[in-house]
């Protein structure tokens, strides 16, 4: 039976520390799992993957390095956080990005299951730049936003071809940290490559949009509306069209002739907005980035939840997706008396079994109480 809950958590911290190893350590069992049992043992060597991130994305390698540190320095992390050439997955998302003169926009919806998604906003200045956005792979972005305003989401491509390549999501990340404008990401993409299919839409503070296909192994198109689903055009034929609804989605996208303020109402209804959850196809956010405000608001849900770039405020959302009345339960500040120096003394295995049987608590709950110093099991 598919869980039908998933905890957002919104976590702010300047470069890789306690925080990141609580979450590697909660996260890591099943990420580990999940990259065995797809091969990704019979990938790149540890050194070829630090090698093309030298190569391809030189300035992350000093971040690389920490969190490889971090994550306790294994083989198999270091080659699991390189992303290069990692085994496929796949997903589902509705973009769109729309300008006028005075106010810019870029929406995307998450289409996926509860079970598959890490439901962590993460704020970081791991280069010296503030970048936020939706974690995937513990450090990479499904989307996002920097401190100049630049916005980007992807959408898997529809297909399961591979190439030699990252995976998008640190693709997604070194854009934000070392891109100011849509032009600039663009140069970036077209020259690092993606190991698979994927889908990109970007926005900018002066009002600039595109939308790329990136293909496996390399190779970027630029498409003529700043719109993306799960199909590419001139691709083979995109897996399992039907289910998806993807090119039902962009026709829709193609027709909108709205105002920026207006596109978010879109994806909160249909044919954007999914609710099969229990078939593993349900919009599990919408993010609206405004990238002249350097806001974000994420709507879980029915639910808004507002952040920003200089005013980041942590927080937690407990998304019950079986409950259509759109309630998100909402804990702020859930780290307050969390004394993040003793993350060694955390029963990690019973946070990530909890997590997994769909019984994880507040992370609070599993550090010692800085009263009793005991942990606050229920």
């Amino acid at each position: 039976m598919t869980q039908m809950t998933l905890t957002f958590d919104a976590v702010s911290e300047a470069t890789p520390g306690p925080k990141w190893a609580a979450r590697w350590a909660r996260s890591w069992p099943s990420y580990e799992a999940w990259f065995i049992v797809r091969g990704g043992d019979n990938g790149p060597s540890r050194t070829d993957c630090r090698t093309a991130i030298e190569r391809y994305m030189p300035v992350l390698t000093t971040v690389y390095d920490r969190l490889v540190a971090v994550a306790g320095g294994s083989d198999r992390a270091a080659r699991f956080l390189s992303t290069w050439c990692p085994p496929t997955y796949l997903g589902g998302c509705s973009l769109a990005a729309i300008a006028s003169k005075k106010h810019v926009r870029l929406v995307r919806n998450y289409d996926l299951s509860p079970e598959l998604n890490e439901g962590l906003l993460l704020r970081t200045q791991w280069l010296g730049r503030p970048v936020m956005g939706m974690v995937e792979f513990l450090w990479g972005l499904s989307d996002g936003i920097n401190d100049a305003g630049l916005s980007v989401a992807l959408a898997y491509g529809g297909r399961s071809e591979t190439g030699v390549g990252f995976g998008i999501t640190t693709i997604v990340r070194y854009v934000l940290e070392t891109c100011n404008t849509v032009d600039d990401a663009l140069a970036v993409l077209d020259r690092v490559p993606s190991h698979m299919a994927y889908n990109l839409v970007l926005a900018d503070a002066s009002g600039r949009t595109a939308s790329v296909e990136m293909a496996p192994g390399g190779g970027m198109t630029k498409m003529p509306l700043a719109v993306a689903t799960n199909h590419q055009g001139g691709a083979p034929a995109a897996d399992r069209p039907t289910f998806t609804r993807t090119f039902e989605r962009r026709s829709h996208l193609e027709k909108l002739q709205i105002k920026p303020r207006k596109l978010n109402r879109q994806f909160l209804k249909a044919p954007l907005l999914q609710d099969r959850y229990e078939q593993g196809f349900g919009t599990l956010f919408t993010a609206e980035y405004d990238p002249k405000a350097l806001t974000l608001g994420l709507t879980l849900n029915g639910e808004r939840w507002d952040q920003a770039l200089d005013n980041f405020t942590e927080g937690q959302r407990v998304v019950n997706y079986a409950n259509n009345s759109g309630l998100a339960q909402s804990i702020d500040a859930p780290y307050g008396d969390v004394d993040w120096s003793k993350a060694a003394s955390v029963d990690w295995t019973r946070v990530a079994q909890d997590y997994a049987d769909g019984k994880g608590q507040n992370i609070s709950a599993y550090f010692p109480h800085a009263d009793t110093g005991t942990q606050r099991f229920a």
